[in-house]
């Protein structure tokens, strides 16, 4: 009987190895919801129609993430307690991500983890995660302010809160900013603004925006740039400054698809469609007599992260290559969905695999 009984359980444990050694591989995705990240959240949307609802899981993480870090933590851990994935992408990544791919490399040290626009201190998450896309963030402290000058800026209105304010990159930025504005005869304006995150949340921060945004441009007049820290500020912000005829150099997550489409009154057929929603501002740029006043990135920058990261997960996942850390590959995938962007290391010796990355203007009109 006892033998029996064995040899059952080998036929059983034959049968689960083998179910599982044929099951199609998978990787996980996490992004933010819609009202604090719609272009990511539909990206992940996105990946799950191009690889399959069985290829992708998609989950996000709080509006309130600062508070509920032991959510981010758990959503990270019940993707990597399915045994089939191989892979998991989060952008934004935000503060919980270094704690839950601890937490998973207790239990699992095979996973290779993505991640995009890094929230924590950049080297050390860089120490956690395989490869990491990031905005180059010091370059665009002296890049938006050299634009908001070409575009006629008298005035730099640059909104944030003391959370951003405390992460090293934008920290950074926002002083660049400041000294470049500076030498090019721009007077910055640094207003505290409410942290969506908190008390008020997305609604409170939002409003604030549509109160104050009138306000500075009355006092400054409209040859005033403005510029948030947050994604969810976006679009109030934009259509304060069209109301107002102000300047808007872009947006903190640069992309066509991000807040101005929607504050602009456009309808997006598809979000892959860039050439179509590029031409679609420009004609709403002209009709408002905002030529020259408006302009972003031409590559939806947080949305490529998003996908550049899943096909470099997915090939991984599907054994395509074994380095987690493959560079090249990586700088590949996201040249392909983002076109000519630059690319260079956070820091060539200490996190050659944090790769940070410039886009493309474009100025609406002129």
């Amino acid at each position: 009987m006892r033998r029996f009984i064995g040899v059952l359980f080998t036929l059983a444990l034959v049968l689960v190895l083998g179910t599982a050694a044929f099951a199609a591989p998978k990787i996980g995705i996490m992004t933010g919801t819609v009202s604090q990240g719609e272009e990511e959240y539909r990206a992940g949307e996105e990946m799950v129609e191009k690889y399959g609802e069985d290829r992708v899981i998609h989950v996000t993480y709080p509006d309130k993430f600062m508070d509920e870090q032991e959510t981010t933590i758990s959503q990270v851990l019940a993707m990597a307690s399915d045994p089939d994935v191989r892979a998991i992408v989060v952008c934004q990544a935000v503060p919980g991500t270094a704690a839950a791919i601890d937490k998973v490399k207790e239990v699992r040290d095979d996973i290779l983890f993505v991640l995009g626009t890094v929230h924590e201190e950049p080297y050390m998450i860089a120490e956690k995660a395989d490869i990491l896309y990031e905005i180059d963030q010091p370059t665009r402290g002296s890049s938006i302010i050299e634009k908001a000058a070409a575009m006629g800026a008298k005035t730099f209105i640059h909104y944030s809160f003391p959370r951003h304010m405390s992460m090293p990159l934008l920290a950074t930025r926002r002083d660049i900013m400041e000294e470049t504005a500076k030498k090019v005869g721009i007077d910055f304006v640094f207003v505290n603004s409410p942290d969506p995150t908190g008390e008020g949340g997305v609604a409170g921060a939002q409003q604030f925006i549509l109160e104050d945004a009138p306000r500075q441009i009355e006092k400054y007049g409209p040859d005033t740039a403005f510029f948030s820290t947050n994604c969810s500020m976006q679009e109030p912000l934009i259509k304060s400054v069209v109301k107002g005829k102000a300047l808007y150099p872009e947006q903190c997550c640069p992309s066509p698809f991000h807040a101005l489409p929607n504050a602009l009154g456009l309808k997006v057929e598809s979000k892959g469609d860039v050439p179509y929603i590029l031409k679609a501002i420009e004609d709403k740029i002209v009709e408002l007599e905002m030529e020259g006043r408006v302009s972003t990135w031409t590559a939806p920058i947080a949305m490529n992260f998003i996908r550049a990261g899943s096909e470099y997960a997915m090939d991984f996942a599907e054994g395509k290559f074994e380095d987690k850390q493959d560079i090249e590959r990586a700088k590949a995938v996201l040249h392909k969905y983002a076109g000519n962007v630059l690319i260079r290391a956070f820091d060539d010796e200490k996190t050659p695999h944090f790769l940070m990355v410039v886009g493309e203007s474009v100025i609406f009109g002129k």
